[in-house]
């Protein structure tokens, strides 16, 4: 997953080379947008529901784990008939009568309570020191101006007499031909063997559920085959911890996956785990943390040790997380730091918070460093000052969109993306040892590198190295399995340092309060943040389209292309496709004849989970769609049309790690289980100049907000992390 990570966001990175209600903004916002409205009618018609359901990528607790994918969907968006009634203040929803129910186009037309709160906290300010003269490593990697960047992949070609004797197997389970290749490339050439002889084996396969194997199993070994079958059990073990692994857990507690096995009817749970350890098919490890569940473990003399958990696991992510550590550790052990002056770097800084940032790496290896939006010019003064000592020195960004606001400070050729870095395409290029030729490296945008990725790239940090991983702890962890971030900074093995700096303005001050758990009232003359309150679905999404065609674009001066939709799911009444096709039809009307898209369209390409590349359709050709993204054509080839969506909607996990000026979050009253607080902030924190709230969540914002950080993921790099620091203290 690393590597096709890596390569999908080098794609990316070369695209871009109590909520507060201030006083009468709702009236003055939506007010003048009434008229045509009602004209109109309702541009958001509740329409067909999706299947995709609510995002869940924060974690999935043992239902979900149990059932799969489907009931992981079924826990979010996916029914929303109706909507609670909403108000400006969550805490105490008016009962709307009998009369405004019937007629929900006149809803804005109230005038929402003034919210009085403390004068918004001026942030400190930090300006990074101007890009420093450093003469370049290498070349300046250029492009040709009108090139466009292709997203193809290179083509597989399998062995046609293995595909077909696949196809054959297929056609006599009763499954789809269309699965032939992807058997060969998950099984091999004797796919269609293997598939006969274990027919459970094709739930390897990608949207294969377990009622589709057991069938497919059923049609090729007739009454052969039960629910307790050897074959069935070590298929089940892998494909539960697989989709463990799509809802960010690395490993599951041996009692989740017994449970998860007697929900698919296995009887013989535990002798059907203790077959799967035996043959390698997972791997079982002894988390000594003190967690919640876990029992004391007894010792050789017979007393109790440490409380221990039993956990099983995929070697390839527990592969990833034992690679991180001992590549953490590994850049802790052989610093030996310099004779540079940093003290006096750390002193021409513009703030405390990034002189002490500059202190911290000047003795380490290894520094996490944590804050909010306004922070990033810490690790960017980091990065310029041990450039002006004569180091090599980079600062890599998640996204293309954050590498854009770090070229700010930096210059294009020191900000860079994870991808574009460890692809070779952007900054220093790689030393004869393959390691990466520089000696400091800043991360930005750490919570949402997955355990593949993050062992990915600290592999590549060269031995003596410095490595800063700086990320706001309060935003939605990694679309991929794991934590690598949040377990770091939990482990204490490294210098930490917490910004200061707090990030300016309405919204600004709003986030830092969902940040520990308290939606609280802001002030916002500018009408930074505005809330609208909607009583069902449908009306959600009208006031979700009228804001963005005409309320923002009219009183607060952004256009609609610069204002960005985020609501929590794919499906339901109100989720992205929904939104989408209203927002089509209001903004860019047509008949979809590329591919399903029209010139003009906003889109957004996520082939992988997390990695979001947003665009705008130009045109299209006979190789397939062109778009521009932030600037750069972008070529989509024919046959990966079909993973665009539309954009002018997207979910809070794909929003991550992107900003917008203007920003409209929809929370309608059946997602009020997939919220919690760092979906919240997330979604709050992505816009620069002006948030809105369509609110029909009631009380659930405030809740989710008070009482729920996040969904848990079960990992184990915290306790490897720990568990090397203890080893080493002993001696």
């Amino acid at each position: 997953m690393a590597a096709e990570a890596a390569k999908l966001q080098a794609a990316e990175a070369a695209a871009a080379a109590g909520v507060p209600v201030p006083g009468a903004d709702v009236a003055e916002v939506t007010e003048g947008a009434e008229a045509a409205e009602g004209a109109q009618g309702s541009d958001g018609s509740e329409g067909s529901e999706g299947s995709d359901g609510s995002e869940g990528s924060e974690g999935a607790d043992e239902a979900a784990v149990a059932d799969g994918p489907e009931a992981a969907a079924a826990e979010g968006q996916d029914a929303a008939e109706s909507v609670p009634d909403g108000s400006a203040d969550p805490s105490e929803p008016p009962a709307p009568s009998e009369a405004e129910a019937e007629s929900p186009d006149d809803a804005g037309e109230d005038e929402p309570e003034e919210v009085v709160a403390a004068e918004p906290v001026a942030a400190e300010p930090v300006a990074a020191p101007a890009p420093a003269a450093v003469p370049a490593e290498r070349p300046v990697r250029e492009r040709a101006e009108r090139e466009p960047v292709r997203l193809a992949r290179v083509p597989v070609v399998y062995d046609p007499a293995a595909v077909e004797a696949v196809r054959a197997v297929l056609a006599e389970g009763g499954a789809p031909a269309e699965l032939a290749e992807p058997a060969v490339a998950a099984l091999g050439e004797r796919a269609a063997q293997a598939l006969r002889e274990d027919p459970w084996q094709v739930l390897s396969l990608a949207g294969v559920r377990v009622e589709h194997a057991d069938g497919f199993a059923r049609a090729l070994l007739g009454g052969e085959c039960g629910p307790d079958d050897e074959r069935r059990v070590r298929a089940l073990v892998v494909w539960l911890l697989e989709r463990a692994a799509e809802q960010g857990h690395t490993a599951l507690e041996s009692s989740v996956l017994r449970t998860a096995l007697e929900k698919q009817s296995v009887s013989g749970a535990e002798e059907g785990l203790s077959a799967a350890i035996a043959e390698g098919r997972v791997l079982v490890f002894q988390d000594a943390e003190d967690v919640p569940g876990a029992k004391p473990a007894a010792t050789e003399e017979g007393d109790e040790g440490p409380p221990v958990r039993l956990l099983l696991g995929l070697d390839r992510y527990a592969l990833a997380e034992e690679s991180l550590a001992d590549g953490l550790d590994r850049l802790l052990k052989t610093f030996e730091g310099d004779d540079l002056d940093w003290e006096s770097a750390a002193a021409a800084t513009s703030s405390p918070s990034a002189a002490a940032l500059v202190r911290a790496a000047a003795v380490s290896g290894l520094v996490t460093h944590t804050g909010g939006e306004a922070a990033r010019a810490e690790p960017a003064a980091l990065v310029a000052a041990a450039r002006e000592l004569g180091l090599r020195a980079y600062a890599a960004a998640y996204t293309a969109e954050g590498r854009r606001r770090l070229a700010a400070h930096l210059g294009e050729d020191t900000a860079v993306t994870v991808a574009g870095l460890l692809s070779g395409q952007e900054g220093p290029g790689r030393e004869a040892d393959g390691s990466l030729a520089l000696d400091v490296l800043a991360v930005l945008d750490a919570p949402q590198l997955d355990v593949e990725l993050s062992a990915t790239l600290v592999e590549a940090v060269p031995d003596g190295a410095r490595l800063v991983l700086s990320g706001d702890p309060g935003v939605l962890w990694s679309a991929g399995p794991g934590r690598a971030f949040a377990d770091l900074l939990a482990a204490k093995t490294c210098p930490q340092v917490a910004s200061r700096t707090p990030d300016p303005g309405p919204i600004g001050e709003l986030v830092s309060g969902i940040g520990i758990g308290e939606l609280t009232a802001v002030e916002a003359p500018g009408k930074e943040v505005v809330i609208v309150p909607v009583r069902d679905p449908r009306e959600a999404v009208h006031r979700a389209v009228q804001l963005v065609a005409d309320s923002v674009p009219r009183v607060i001066g952004v256009p609609a292309a610069e204002t960005q939709v985020i609501t929590p799911g794919h499906g339901g009444a109100v989720g992205t496709q929904v939104l989408n096709a209203a927002l089509k039809e209001r903004l860019n009307p047509g008949p979809g004849r590329f591919g399903g898209f029209d010139p003009g369209d906003r889109v957004v390409y996520a082939p992988e989970p997390g990695l979001t590349l947003p665009g705008t359709v130009l045109s299209a050709d006979p190789e397939g769609l062109n778009l521009d993204c932030a600037g750069t054509r972008v070529l989509v080839p024919r046959d990966q049309v079909a993973a665009l969506r539309h954009g002018w909607a997207m979910t809070a996990q794909q929003s991550a790690g992107l900003r917008w000026p203007a920003v409209v979050v929809v929370l309608p009253g059946d997602a009020v289980q997939a919220l919690t607080r760092a979906w919240v902030y997330t979604a709050f924190g992505r816009g620069e100049r002006h948030l809105s709230v369509v609110q029909g969540a009631d009380q659930g914002l405030a809740q989710a907000v008070a009482g729920i950080p996040a969904k848990d993921r079960t990992t184990r790099l915290r306790s490897v992390l720990r568990e090397q620091a203890r080893e080493q203290a002993a001696g």
